[in-house]
């Protein structure tokens, strides 16, 4: 099926519908970066490629372009730098700090200090080419530093004019509220997708009721949801995946049946199975923006479009009881860093 992606391309609307993210406007879908550089196979072997898939991705309508300084790290930014010379007024900036400790020579760890915040932005500023960063998240909650210190330097860095919003990754309930108070809070990013509902119980709820927008990454359960991947054998040693407990043993093939529902409603609708998790997503609710990740330009095109499919009530139930994914999300050291 795979003319289908380009069957909902022309159908789709010329401008891409946008959300908001607090007072943040994006395209309703974006683009994940992480790809390209940094944590899958082959990531960082094709740099022209990912920037015909950036510029591919603004002229199909999407503004929001995700990347962060643990990418890489450092060349993911670089590359998005390059991408949008001449093109930087169209596109919503997201990156991340908080992973990277500058501070201690760039080991890489948790660090929200107020001076690592500033050494972070100032080499953020640099590799992506602007004067401004339009959404800045914390990558992760720092337990070394109270989340008001964090989100009182990044209300200066507002009030200073080199980052427009600020968002938070992985946060929990009482740290969203808690830095809520001190400055608005624009988005959270989180994983969320068909095989990781965590969010529904308390975050979603939470975010509706502060008006903070939602950012799904791995929003294709890093790719397993689109049905392409039947085994691990391809994956080299740098791909995270390789040690993801979704990836491995008896979870692997478990999960595989989870896949095989989505590309069963995909054939009945007449779109791809990354196209009917993404329409998923999108259905629950209207502060919502998933960031699905590729480095290819046929990849983006699929992906955003997206936005032209319509489930029945009768798929989107179908949708809805699908069996949690077994094994956790993380490997054993990426749990240990997400607050519940």
């Amino acid at each position: 099926m795979r003319s289908t992606p380009y069957t909902f391309l022309e159908k789709q609307r010329t401008v891409m519908k946008h959300i908001k993210l607090g007072d943040l406007a994006v395209s309703r879908i974006g683009l994940g970066l992480v790809s390209m550089s940094y944590a899958y196979t082959g990531a960082g072997t094709d740099d022209a490629e990912s920037i015909r898939t950036i510029h591919r991705a603004l002229d199909l309508g999407v503004t929001f372009l995700d990347t962060a300084e643990v990418y890489g790290p450092y060349i993911n930014e670089e590359l998005l730098g390059k991408a949008l010379k001449g093109r930087r007024d169209q596109a919503v900036v997201a990156t991340k700090f908080g992973m990277i400790s500058h501070a201690q020579g760039g080991a890489a760890k948790l660090d929200s200090s107020p001076a690592n915040i500033r050494a972070s932005v100032e080499g953020s500023l640099k590799r992506l080419g602007t004067d401004h960063i339009d959404l800045y998240y914390q990558h992760r909650v720092d337990p070394n530093t109270p989340i008001e210190d964090t989100v009182g330097t990044l209300a200066e860095l507002v009030t200073e004019g080199k980052v427009r919003h600020i968002g938070l990754s992985e946060a929990g309930p009482e740290t969203i509220r808690r830095a809520h108070a001190v400055h608005p809070i624009a988005a959270l990013q989180s994983e969320y997708s068909l095989w990781t509902r965590d969010p529904e119980a308390e975050i979603l709820p939470l975010l509706r009721e502060l008006n903070i927008g939602f950012v799904p990454y791995s929003p294709l359960g890093r790719g397993f949801l689109t049905g392409q991947i039947r085994s691990t054998g391809g994956f080299d040693d740098t791909d995270l995946r390789k040690n993801n407990p979704r990836f491995t043993g008896e979870n692997f093939q478990h999960n595989l049946r989870i896949a095989d529902e989505v590309q069963a409603i995909a054939a009945e609708a007449g779109a791809t199975a990354a196209q009917i998790a993404l329409a998923w997503l999108l259905t629950r609710g209207d502060n919502i923006a998933p960031i699905p990740g590729t480095k290819r330009v046929a990849r983006v095109e699929e992906n955003t479009a997206a936005d032209a499919v319509e489930l029945t009530a009768e798929q989107l139930q179908q949708l809805d009881d699908l069996p949690p994914a077994v094994g956790a999300s993380h490997d054993e050291a990426g749990m240990r860093i997400m607050e519940r």
